[in-house]
This record gives structure tokens, C-alpha cells and sequence, in this order.
């Protein structure tokens, strides 16, 4: 008896919509503010710190050379890699096996990564970077917004890219929690076995 394997279901539009909507516009918004906010406050250390709510949320330039926290510093190239080997993972994921794509929120949380994705890489790059600006700054990222609980309480300088990876990776755990979609739930027959074990303890 042969078995028949099914083939996953065709991607709606929406979703592609919604995933490169999501994607280019966070990306650009991201790479605006950066442009912007250092046209304004100038390089990292020629301005005082703007204080929208003073003390606690402010707009500060700053160039982080490493990774989260700024460790790894001077490993640029390779957070680079890391991010092309991650866009390539989400686009097969979400459009190749289709998985992740079955599921609206999976599409806006992957959305949101890869805006996060391309507005670091553009950084990451170099691309941004200029004759006369420190070399370790070629493969730095550009970060502007400042937020703190006190003097001794600081986050280290972030962007938007940055918040768009964070909401993204949130948006994943809690999918991965509470509303996995069909395709990563077992089978019915295995779920049934499952509840039968449990019933039997």
C-alpha cells in the first residue's frame, strides 16, 4: 500500500504582502531615523544627550562595534555571515515549507526580524561608513535612542532595527508557547497516545 504524501498548502497573498511590507518598511524606517538623527546630534560624542523625558528616554549617537551589549567588538564580517544565514533560514521557512507562513502572527514576527535584518546589515557593511570616520566604525551599526531607570540603571543604546528584532523574537516565543500552528502540532493519532499515557499514570 503506497502512502501519499500531501503537499502544503499554497501561500496566500496577504501573506507575502504582509511579510515584505513589514520587511522593506522597517528597514527604511529604520535606516532613515539613523540618517537623520546623526545629521542632527552629529558623531557619537559632538553632542549632549537630547532628553525627550529627562533622565530616563533620550536620543544619543552612539556606534555599537560588537554585537548585543557591544560584545564580540571587531567581528562585524561575521555578524554579517550570521544575518545572511538568518534571512536565508526565515525565507525557506516561511516560504519554501510554507510552515511558518500558515499563521498571520509567525508572518508579522518574521516580518519584523528581517526589517531588523537589513537595516543592521546595511551597517554591518559598511555602507554607511565614510572616509575620515575610525576604521572600527566600517562594520559598526549606527544606534540613537537611549533609555535608562537611572544614572546607574543604563540600557546600552539602541535602534530601531534593534527593537524591530526584539518584537519579532518576542512575537516567536509566545507563538512557540501558546498558539504553535497546525504543521508543529503532532499528528492526531500521536496526540491521542500521548493523552492515553498521561490518563494511564
Amino acid at each position: 500500500m503506497s502512502s501519499q504524501t500531501t503537499a502544503p498548502p499554497a501561500v496566500s497573498l496577504s501573506r507575502y504582502l504582509l511579510f515584505g511590507f513589514l520587511a522593506v518598511s522597517g528597514a527604511a524606517i529604520d535606516l532613515w531615523t539613523k540618517s537623520v538623527m546623526f545629521e542632527w546630534r552629529g558623531l557619537p560624542g559632538q553632542s549632549e544627550i537630547y532628553w525627550v523625558i529627562e533622565g530616563y528616554f533620550g536620543i544619543e549617537t552612539a556606534v555599537n562595534i560588537g554585537a548585543v551589549f557591544g560584545l564580540g567588538a571587531g567581528k562585524g564580517g561575521l555578524f554579517a555571515g550570521i544575518s545572511v544565514v538568518a534571512l536565508i533560514g526565515i525565507l525557506v521557512w516561511l516560504f519554501w515549507f510554507r510552515a511558518a507562513a500558515e499563521s498571520t502572527w509567525l508572518t508579522f514576527a518574521l516580518g519584523c526580524i528581517t526589517g531588523g535584518i537589513f537595516g543592521n546589515l546595511y551597517d554591518r557593511l559598511g555602507m554607511w561608513w565614510q572616509p575620515g570616520y575610525p576604521d572600527q566604525w566600517r562594520s559598526g551599526v549606527r544606534d540613537w535612542i537611549l533609555w535608562q531607570a537611572s544614572d546607574e540603571w543604563k540600557w546600552p543604546n539602541f535602534n530601531i532595527a534593534d527593537s524591530l528584532l526584539v518584537t519579532g523574537a518576542i512575537m516567536l516565543v509566545v507563538q512557540s508557547i501558546f498558539f504553535p500552528p497546525p504543521s508543529m502540532l503532532p499528528p492526531p493519532r500521536d496526540r491521542e497516545s500521548d493523552d492515553e499515557r498521561s490518563d494511564s499514570v
